[in-house]
Protein backbone atom coordinates (compact mmCIF):
# COMPACT_ATOMS: atom_id res chain seq x y z
CA UNK A 1 0.00 0.00 0.00
CA UNK A 2 1.44 3.35 -1.04
CA UNK A 3 1.51 6.49 1.07
CA UNK A 4 -1.28 8.17 -0.88
CA UNK A 5 -3.72 5.30 -0.35
CA UNK A 6 -2.96 5.15 3.38
CA UNK A 7 -3.54 8.90 3.59
CA UNK A 8 -6.91 9.05 1.84
CA UNK A 9 -8.17 5.95 3.69
CA UNK A 10 -7.14 7.52 7.00
CA UNK A 11 -8.90 10.81 6.25
CA UNK A 12 -12.02 9.06 4.96
CA UNK A 13 -12.23 6.68 7.94
CA UNK A 14 -11.66 9.57 10.33
CA UNK A 15 -14.67 11.39 8.89
CA UNK A 16 -16.86 8.27 8.83
CA UNK A 17 -16.04 7.23 12.40
CA UNK A 18 -16.67 10.79 13.62
CA UNK A 19 -20.12 10.72 12.01
CA UNK A 20 -20.81 7.23 13.38
CA UNK A 21 -19.99 8.29 16.95
CA UNK A 22 -22.14 11.40 16.55
CA UNK A 23 -25.08 9.24 15.55
CA UNK A 24 -24.44 6.95 18.52
CA UNK A 25 -24.84 9.85 20.97
CA UNK A 26 -22.68 12.11 23.13
CA UNK A 27 -22.03 10.08 26.25
CA UNK A 28 -18.66 10.68 27.89
CA UNK A 29 -16.09 7.92 28.21
CA UNK A 30 -16.82 7.61 31.95
CA UNK A 31 -20.52 7.10 31.16
CA UNK A 32 -20.04 4.17 28.78
CA UNK A 33 -21.54 0.88 29.88
CA UNK A 34 -20.06 -2.49 28.93
CA UNK A 35 -22.00 -2.73 25.66
CA UNK A 36 -21.00 0.80 24.64
CA UNK A 37 -17.36 0.08 25.39
CA UNK A 38 -17.39 -3.14 23.38
CA UNK A 39 -18.94 -1.37 20.39
CA UNK A 40 -16.42 1.50 20.57
CA UNK A 41 -13.48 -0.92 20.73
CA UNK A 42 -14.82 -3.04 17.85
CA UNK A 43 -15.44 -0.01 15.64
CA UNK A 44 -11.96 1.32 16.40
CA UNK A 45 -10.37 -2.02 15.49
CA UNK A 46 -12.42 -2.32 12.30
CA UNK A 47 -11.33 1.19 11.28
CA UNK A 48 -7.67 0.29 11.72
CA UNK A 49 -8.11 -2.85 9.63
CA UNK A 50 -9.91 -0.85 6.93
CA UNK A 51 -6.99 1.59 6.74
CA UNK A 52 -4.31 -1.11 6.55
CA UNK A 53 -6.04 -3.69 4.36
CA UNK A 54 -6.35 -2.41 0.79
CA UNK A 55 -7.05 -5.81 -0.78
CA UNK A 56 -10.72 -5.83 0.22
CA UNK A 57 -13.15 -3.20 -1.11
CA UNK A 58 -13.56 -0.39 1.40
CA UNK A 59 -17.35 -0.71 1.26
CA UNK A 60 -17.19 -4.28 2.59
CA UNK A 61 -15.03 -3.09 5.48
CA UNK A 62 -17.46 -0.30 6.32
CA UNK A 63 -20.53 -2.56 6.51
CA UNK A 64 -19.62 -4.08 9.94
CA UNK A 65 -19.05 -0.54 11.30
CA UNK A 66 -22.50 0.58 10.18
CA UNK A 67 -24.07 -2.61 11.58
CA UNK A 68 -22.50 -1.93 14.98
CA UNK A 69 -23.72 1.68 14.82
CA UNK A 70 -27.24 0.45 14.07
CA UNK A 71 -27.13 -2.02 16.97
CA UNK A 72 -26.00 0.74 19.33
CA UNK A 73 -28.75 3.12 18.19
CA UNK A 74 -31.45 0.43 18.55
CA UNK A 75 -30.23 -0.51 22.04
CA UNK A 76 -30.14 3.16 23.07
CA UNK A 77 -33.73 3.61 21.88
CA UNK A 78 -34.90 0.49 23.74
CA UNK A 79 -33.14 1.70 26.89
CA UNK A 80 -35.15 4.92 26.71
CA UNK A 81 -38.31 2.83 26.89
CA UNK A 82 -37.19 0.10 29.30
CA UNK A 83 -35.74 0.77 32.73
CA UNK A 84 -35.19 -2.97 33.16
CA UNK A 85 -32.85 -3.05 30.15
CA UNK A 86 -31.05 0.07 31.41
CA UNK A 87 -30.39 -1.71 34.69
CA UNK A 88 -29.13 -4.82 32.91
CA UNK A 89 -26.74 -2.86 30.69
CA UNK A 90 -25.76 -0.04 33.06
CA UNK A 91 -26.22 -1.64 36.47
CA UNK A 92 -27.72 -0.06 39.60
CA UNK A 93 -26.24 2.57 41.89
CA UNK A 94 -24.94 0.96 45.10
CA UNK A 95 -24.87 2.44 48.60
CA UNK A 96 -21.32 1.97 49.86
CA UNK A 97 -21.94 4.11 52.93
CA UNK A 98 -25.45 4.33 54.35
CA UNK A 99 -26.28 6.57 57.31
CA UNK A 100 -22.58 6.80 58.15
CA UNK A 101 -21.95 3.02 58.08
CA UNK A 102 -19.86 1.22 55.47
CA UNK A 103 -21.66 -1.64 53.74
CA UNK A 104 -18.87 -4.21 53.51
CA UNK A 105 -21.06 -6.78 51.75
CA UNK A 106 -21.80 -4.42 48.87
CA UNK A 107 -18.13 -3.51 48.62
CA UNK A 108 -17.13 -7.17 48.35
CA UNK A 109 -19.92 -7.88 45.88
CA UNK A 110 -18.70 -5.14 43.55
CA UNK A 111 -14.99 -5.79 44.17
CA UNK A 112 -14.61 -2.31 45.62
CA UNK A 113 -12.06 -1.95 48.42
CA UNK A 114 -11.33 0.63 51.10
CA UNK A 115 -8.39 2.04 49.16
CA UNK A 116 -10.75 2.80 46.25
CA UNK A 117 -13.23 4.39 48.63
CA UNK A 118 -10.66 6.56 50.40
CA UNK A 119 -9.11 7.64 47.09
CA UNK A 120 -12.43 8.79 45.68
CA UNK A 121 -13.34 10.54 48.93
CA UNK A 122 -10.02 12.42 48.85
CA UNK A 123 -10.76 13.45 45.26
CA UNK A 124 -13.87 15.13 46.64
CA UNK A 125 -11.95 16.85 49.42
CA UNK A 126 -13.15 14.53 52.17
CA UNK A 127 -10.38 13.18 54.40
CA UNK A 128 -12.42 11.23 56.95
CA UNK A 129 -15.11 8.58 56.42
CA UNK A 130 -16.77 9.87 59.60
CA UNK A 131 -17.76 13.00 57.64
CA UNK A 132 -19.83 10.96 55.19
CA UNK A 133 -23.54 10.30 55.63
CA UNK A 134 -24.15 8.55 52.29
CA UNK A 135 -21.83 7.41 49.52
CA UNK A 136 -23.19 5.90 46.31
CA UNK A 137 -21.12 4.00 43.78
CA UNK A 138 -22.64 4.95 40.44
CA UNK A 139 -22.81 2.54 37.45
CA UNK A 140 -20.12 4.67 35.77
CA UNK A 141 -17.72 3.94 38.66
CA UNK A 142 -17.85 7.45 40.10
CA UNK A 143 -18.70 8.05 43.76
CA UNK A 144 -21.52 10.39 44.79
CA UNK A 145 -21.14 11.63 48.37
CA UNK A 146 -23.37 13.41 50.86
CA UNK A 147 -21.56 14.76 53.91
CA UNK A 148 -23.10 14.82 57.38
CA UNK A 149 -24.88 18.09 58.03
CA UNK A 150 -23.12 18.72 61.36
CA UNK A 151 -19.76 18.36 59.59
CA UNK A 152 -20.69 20.68 56.75
CA UNK A 153 -22.31 23.28 58.96
CA UNK A 154 -25.38 23.28 56.73
CA UNK A 155 -28.48 21.25 56.05
CA UNK A 156 -27.88 18.13 53.94
CA UNK A 157 -30.30 17.40 51.15
CA UNK A 158 -30.45 13.90 49.74
CA UNK A 159 -33.22 13.31 47.26
CA UNK A 160 -34.09 9.75 46.37
CA UNK A 161 -36.28 9.29 43.30
CA UNK A 162 -39.32 7.22 44.24
CA UNK A 163 -40.55 6.83 40.67
CA UNK A 164 -38.49 6.89 37.49
CA UNK A 165 -40.18 6.57 34.12
CA UNK A 166 -43.30 5.03 35.65
CA UNK A 167 -41.42 2.46 37.73
CA UNK A 168 -41.52 2.54 41.55
CA UNK A 169 -38.04 2.44 43.14
CA UNK A 170 -38.62 -0.02 45.97
CA UNK A 171 -35.07 0.19 47.33
CA UNK A 172 -35.41 3.93 47.80
CA UNK A 173 -38.73 3.48 49.59
CA UNK A 174 -37.04 1.08 52.00
CA UNK A 175 -34.38 3.70 52.80
CA UNK A 176 -37.18 6.11 53.74
CA UNK A 177 -38.89 3.39 55.82
CA UNK A 178 -41.91 3.62 53.51
CA UNK A 179 -43.70 1.09 51.32
CA UNK A 180 -45.41 1.00 47.95
CA UNK A 181 -48.89 1.26 49.48
CA UNK A 182 -47.93 4.51 51.24
CA UNK A 183 -46.60 5.95 47.99
CA UNK A 184 -49.66 4.99 45.94
CA UNK A 185 -52.06 6.38 48.54
CA UNK A 186 -50.07 9.61 48.90
CA UNK A 187 -50.02 10.16 45.15
CA UNK A 188 -53.71 9.31 44.81
CA UNK A 189 -54.55 11.97 47.42
CA UNK A 190 -52.72 14.46 45.20
CA UNK A 191 -54.59 13.44 42.07
CA UNK A 192 -52.09 11.01 40.54
CA UNK A 193 -53.98 7.80 39.87
CA UNK A 194 -51.51 5.88 37.71
CA UNK A 195 -47.75 5.85 38.39
CA UNK A 196 -47.13 4.76 34.80
CA UNK A 197 -47.91 8.33 33.75
CA UNK A 198 -45.26 9.75 36.10
CA UNK A 199 -41.84 10.47 34.65
CA UNK A 200 -40.17 11.41 37.93
CA UNK A 201 -41.23 11.61 41.56
CA UNK A 202 -39.20 12.51 44.65
CA UNK A 203 -40.02 13.23 48.30
CA UNK A 204 -38.44 15.68 50.74
CA UNK A 205 -39.62 17.17 54.03
CA UNK A 206 -43.15 15.90 53.53
CA UNK A 207 -43.39 17.35 50.02
CA UNK A 208 -43.68 15.47 46.74
CA UNK A 209 -42.19 16.64 43.48
CA UNK A 210 -43.94 15.01 40.53
CA UNK A 211 -43.23 15.42 36.82
CA UNK A 212 -45.74 13.89 34.42
CA UNK A 213 -44.76 12.27 31.12
CA UNK A 214 -45.36 14.44 28.10
CA UNK A 215 -46.92 12.36 25.37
Amino acid sequence: MDLFEISWRTVLLYGIITVVFRFMGQRGISQLNVIDLVVVLMISELAVVAIEDSEKPLLYQLIPIFILMLIEIILAYIQLKSQKLRRILDGDPVFIIKKGEIDNKQMQKHRYNLDDLLLQLRDKGIGDIQDVDYAILEPSGTLSVLEKSERKGSTSVFLLPLIIDGVIQEKHLELLNKNELWLLQSLKERGYEDVKHILYCSFLNGQFFVDIKKE
